[in-house]
């Protein structure tokens, strides 16, 4: 009676050891248990043109990219407004008592009252021309006996240039408009390449996250059935099947994918920061992480790599903005090579004068004398302007420093400088065409990488179908089903590595062609 009691005792345990599995792992095929789990994956949705718009407004990189383009735009503006007309005006007035002790003073205590002005338009040329028309007036009233006019007016005109002989005429006259020109261009470039950095960075780390997104569900996956298998392995144990090492073995396979399991979910949380930090914003409806809606494209179209290096160098924007860089050396190089010289100017103007008052009676012993110049203020600025007193003056400056080390030390500092601006470009050149060959042999490899992936996962999860027809049967252990399901996990990563890779690859053509690789992609 006893044994029959045992027998029966066994098969109901059999039963229950093989149900288990066949409820747990039948039911639900391994690919779409890991799409179920993708489909649970808690976090906020967000698309991939969502993400690329949200860091273009808020990446921080390229808003300092932005202020360096707006800041060589400013330069640009103030350069520009070194050659417009300056306006310039000044007025004083003083009131002046004086003791004298001449006689001819016309007064013991000399009362002056004088008003200047200074009006007029400077202007400088690009050529490096500089000219001056100035207007300047003096009005002066008196308590002196001996004043013929009072109140007397004074005028003074001109129009004095000064032409430098020895600078290179607009060389050295527009150089730091011509450096800010360049400057500007070389900014507009960065601005420009930063704009499609930012998709592609946003793009990458999109996928990175859907890389993590799959990582952690096969790791789950992979979890739940080292868990299964642990429970499998105690109710043999309990029914005397197996022993307690292979309880321990399924312990420790157990614990290893606990571990793996928050490593990989750390992960996923990290990439989603990442994410967050790039488009300023954090998941929202309580969220940790963000959940990806799209998913990667799976073909491109691939040129020959010479065409991409042809147009990477010829559309690259950050080698542009570097040959602007080295253009805006050379400027400056070629002023300095002007520079060092001796300064010698020409210098030269034309005159006008007038004078005008209220005459008056100077008694000058038993003498009335009255000067017969008289006239309104208007009456002296008329003969300014009619230039009733012409004037004229020419000449020459001449300023030599012994050595000439000033302007030659300057020289070679420039030389140096635009020869460094000269070694980044070509090293920027040469990085270039290395990175465009890296990411072409990537692609390349790609279509043929991602097919090869694809047959694996198919290849682990015919594996995984036989393995639990197997099991069934009582051919295999669960611990070689759980290592099957363990290898489509394997083979489900790769697949994701092969299809992120793949769509990195391209999205750092686009970056480094500039945008001209776009039309290709599918």
């Amino acid at each position: 009676m006893l044994n029959k009691f045992r027998c029966f005792c066994f098969v109901i345990l059999l039963f229950l050891i093989h149900s288990y599995p066949l409820i747990s792992q039948n039911s639900i095929k391994p690919d779409s248990a890991l799409q179920l789990i993708l489909t649970e994956l808690d976090g906020s949705e967000l698309s991939l043109t969502t993400t690329k718009e949200l860091a273009e407004k808020n990446a921080t990189f390229l808003k300092r990219a932005e202020a360096n383009y707006l800041a060589a735009l400013g330069s640009l503006r103030r350069e520009r407004g070194s050659f417009d007309p300056e306006l310039y005006f000044n007025l004083m007035y003083s009131d002046m008592n004086e003791p004298t002790a001449s006689f001819f003073a016309g007064a013991d205590v000399l009362i002056t009252e004088r008003t200047t002005s200074q009006t007029g338009l400077r202007l400088k040329l690009p050529f490096g021309t500089e000219l001056d028309l100035a207007l300047n007036t003096v009005t002066l009233n008196t308590n002196s006996q001996f004043a013929f006019l009072n109140p007397e007016y004074d005028a003074f005109g001109s129009l004095s240039f000064r032409q430098p002989l020895l600078r290179g005429l607009t060389l050295s006259g527009r150089k730091n408009l011509t450096k800010a020109e360049f400057d500007y261009e070389s900014a507009k470039a960065l601005y420009e390449q930063e704009l499609l950095a930012i998709n592609a960075v946003a793009e990458q780390l999109y996928w990175n996250l859907y890389t993590a997104e799959r990582d952690y569900a096969v790791q789950k996956l992979t979890y739940e059935r080292a868990e299964a298998f642990l429970t499998e392995t105690q109710l043999r144990n309990n029914a005397g099947l197996v022993g307690p090492n292979q309880v321990a073995s399924a312990k420790t396979f157990f614990a290893e994918q606990k571990l793996m399991l928050i490593d990989r979910e750390e992960q996923l949380d990290t990439r989603s920061d990442l994410l967050a930090t790039l488009i300023g914003m954090r998941p929202t409806d309580n969220n940790v992480r963000f959940k990806v809606t799209d998913s990667p494209p799976s073909y491109f179209e691939v040129e020959p790599v010479d065409l991409l290096v042809e147009r990477a160098l010829k559309n690259n924007l950050e080698l542009i903005a570097a040959q602007k860089q080295l253009e805006s050396a050379n400027s400056l190089v070629d002023a300095g090579n002007w520079e060092f010289l001796p300064k010698l100017d020409i210098v030269g103007s034309l005159v006008s004068t007038g004078i005008g008052g209220e005459s008056q009676d100077v008694i000058f012993g038993t003498d009335t004398l009255r000067s017969t110049t008289n006239g309104s203020f208007g009456d002296v600025l008329s003969q300014v302007f009619k230039r009733k007193f012409p004037g004229w003056s020419v000449g020459v400056e001449l300023s030599l420093p012994i050595g000439l080390r000033p302007g030659l030390g300057e020289k070679d500092r420039l030389e140096a400088e635009a020869m460094n601006y000269e070694q980044r470009y070509i090293e920027l050149s040469r990085i270039l065409e290395q990175q465009v060959r890296s990411a072409h042999r990537e692609l390349v490899h790609g279509n043929s990488r991602l097919i090869a992936a694809q047959e694996g996962v198919e290849a682990a999860q015919e594996q995984v179908r036989i393995g639990m027809i197997e099991f069934q049967n009582g051919r295999i252990t669960a611990f070689e089903l759980v290592r099957l399901s363990e290898d489509f996990a394997v083979a489900q990563r790769r697949y994701s590595e092969a299809l992120v890779k793949n769509v990195n690859a391209a999205a750092t053509l686009t970056l480094l062609t500039s945008g001209t690789y776009l039309s290709e992609r599918n």
